[in-house]
């Protein structure tokens, strides 16, 4: 039996071994943004365990772009110091090919952890002000963020372009913007928290011309080799909100821009959304981008059984699959699905003997 989760795909210059994606997994660890022991344990187990891609936490461009203040950032030496020491321990020891994804937070920004309550920080909690399209709270209780007027939006991109500049100068094969889960990007996108009324907002072209603009500011200064995509919502799971038809068109923008692949997730732009939240809710869209904007897609959500994600792949519904919580739970994924489906997976040259095949009589 051949596994089709288990054959090679070619984005550019960058050949995967397999399907299987690390997707990125906020850890809530860094301090002033960088990176530390944790990361090197957090990345470093999944490197060793053969998927093909792994790709860090959203990891962000500016202080005021940060979630909370443990998320990881991209934005200083010391950041770009750490992280490299990280990616170099991957790149040495492991079998993956490593990834990293460039966000901004905007209004959902200045947040407490998960751990903490995930609440909007208070004063004597070191609060900030936060950014956004338009002036307009995530939900109740959140900062009222400060709308970024066009001077601003020049800045905001040109950290993105920094990040990227540094991503390169670590070494990393994939750069991945974060257009999804309610972040910066995606509430240009979407009409529930871009209510502009310059060349910004109003008509879909105009809220699909920020995010845009910071792509193809990246894209001129990231390598032609090297692969560049996107992860976005396909739908606000909310009336009035981004829809599935949108992110079609909105896919076929980043494409002919030089756009390699759509990491396809759904929601967590407005508090009010219904998710009908089940096993691969979200391959639907992942399926109808690939189909109709003729770009490589990626799913994510709630894909955890090998014989689940080989069906996805073998069925042309998504070239990619990303896992996070199931990788979490195992970090040997990758090897233990190829053993269900019999396919071969890269093992690190000190546990090739780990192997089944060496030990197993």
């Amino acid at each position: 039996m051949s596994s089709q989760l288990f054959t090679p795909f070619s984005l550019r210059g960058l050949t995967l071994p397999n399907r299987i994606v690390v997707s990125p997994m906020c850890q809530y660890m860094s301090v002033d943004g960088s990176a530390n022991d944790w990361h090197l344990m957090h990345l470093g187990q999944f490197a060793m365990g053969a998927a093909g891609l792994i790709i860090t936490e959203a990891t962000h461009v500016s202080p005021v772009g940060r979630i909370t203040p443990r998320c990881l950032g991209l934005y200083s030496d010391e950041n770009e110091k750490t992280i490299k020491h990280v990616v170099d321990f991957c790149r040495k020891h492991g079998v993956a090919r490593l990834g990293i994804q460039l966000a901004h937070a905007g209004r959902k920004g200045s947040a407490q952890t998960p751990f903490e309550g995930g609440k909007a920080l208070g004063v004597n909690e070191g609060a900030w002000t936060t950014v956004a399209p338009s002036a307009l709270p995530y939900g109740p209780g959140w900062h009222v963020p400060q709308a970024l007027n066009p001077s601003a939006l020049v800045v905001v991109k040109q950290q993105f372009v920094d990040s990227a500049k540094r991503a390169l100068r670590i070494g990393f094969d994939l750069i991945e913007l974060h257009a999804a889960h309610g972040y910066l990007l995606h509430e240009f996108l979407s009409p529930i928290s871009n209510q502009r009324n310059d060349d910004y907002g109003g008509p879909l072209k105009n809220r699909m011309r920020f995010p845009l603009e910071v792509f193809e500011a990246v894209r001129a200064v990231w390598p032609q080799d090297r692969v560049l995509g996107a992860r976005v919502s396909a739908t606000d799971w909310i009336d009035g909100g981004w829809t599935p038809e949108e992110t079609v068109m909105f896919a076929r923008e980043l494409k002919t821009r030089g756009c390699d692949f759509i990491d396809v997730s759904s929601g967590a732009l407005d508090p009010r959304q219904q998710i009908p939240f089940g096993p691969g809710f979200n391959v639907p869209f992942a399926e109808k981008i690939k189909k109709e904007a003729g770009i490589a897609t990626m799913s994510v959500g709630m894909i955890t059984k090998p014989a689940q994600a080989e069906e996805i792949v073998a069925s042309g519904k998504a070239d990619l699959i990303a896992i996070a919580r199931a990788v979490m739970d195992d970090p040997r994924w990758a090897w233990h699905a190829a053993r269900e489906l019999g396919g071969e997976a890269a093992y690190a040259p000190n546990y090739v003997r780990c192997s089944p095949a060496v030990w197993k009589p």
